[in-house]
């Protein structure tokens, strides 16, 4: 078994080419395409949105960023104080909301709501707190879900996932590591043990079964198109291989945008293609 520290060559990246695409990236489609200067993200102390934050400051530079630390209770106290390291070394904007009475008023109304439940209600509050950021100081939200929570389906629907751009959602949480690396993110963020922090003693390997390392060594291989076999000769055992696919096709749904019914005639064109008044088609 590939220990967390052994690349396979496939999921290896160029850190400097791969920062500086991303870098235009955000610009881009932050700037140009949408009209937005400045960005808004949570931090939690974690090695995904600390990435995020990182790219963001490079990108908009770090007057333009706004990271939003969104505390519930006593959870997740460590990586808090991890998310200092990276607000002090990028020196960008930050604010602190307590979403506990938030979360708690609905909570209340719910006396037999369990840790799941309250976990998806806490990342949908701190969305709500992103969006209204949007609203409020005109700062666009920025994703920090990376490639392989998005396979496993492992965010909550209108709470991790309503943010447009995302830099790393492409990217396996292996990659991830390599690029906080790369960008200078503090070694302590970067080795810390994954967790959502919506539990008390809750990791992301523990309710997996297995460690990232070897979800991402099944995930590149199965999208590459190699078959079970050839994938269990990487030295993953079949438990392992199944249990990635089975999480992978039981959160399909999660992946899906809006599924609308067609009712417009047959070749009607998008909204993208309406034009102002007196415009033909040229």
């Amino acid at each position: 078994m590939r220990s967390s520290s052994d690349v396979h060559p496939r999921l290896l990246i160029d850190p400097p080419s791969l920062t500086a695409r991303l870098e235009f990236y955000l610009q881009d489609v932050v700037t140009r395409h949408f009209g937005f200067e400045r960005v808004v993200l949570g931090l939690s102390g974690g090695v995904d949105s600390a990435v995020v934050a990182y790219l963001c400051a490079r990108a908009f530079g770090a007057p333009n960023v706004l990271t939003m630390q969104l505390p519930y209770k006593e959870l997740a106290r460590e990586e808090r104080a991890r998310a200092a390291l990276v607000i002090d070394a990028l020196g960008v904007q930050t604010q602190t909301l307590d979403i506990s009475p938030i979360v708690d008023a609905y909570a209340t109304t719910q006396p037999e709501i369990n840790w799941h439940r309250l976990g998806n209600v806490q990342a949908r509050v701190r969305s709500i707190v992103l969006f209204d950021k949007l609203t409020e100081l005109g700062t666009l939200p920025i994703g920090t879900s990376n490639r392989t929570e998005i396979l496993f389906g492992y965010f909550t629907q209108g709470g991790d996932d309503l943010a447009q751009v995302n830099p790393i959602a492409d990217l396996y949480k292996t990659q991830v590591r390599q690029l906080a690396r790369y960008l200078g993110v503090p070694a302590e963020i970067i080795g810390q043990v994954p967790t959502a922090g919506l539990e008390p003693g809750q990791t992301d390997e523990a309710d997996f079964g297995f460690s990232y390392a070897e979800a991402d060594l099944v995930l590149a291989h199965l999208e590459a198109g190699y078959t079970d076999e050839e994938i269990i000769t990487l030295g993953v055992g079949v438990d392992v291989l199944e249990a990635v696919r089975g999480r992978v096709l039981s959160t399909a749904r999660k992946r899906v945008g809006r599924v609308v019914p067609e009712i417009q005639p047959t070749g009607h064109r998008p909204v993208g293609f309406i034009r102002r008044s007196g415009q033909g088609d040229g």
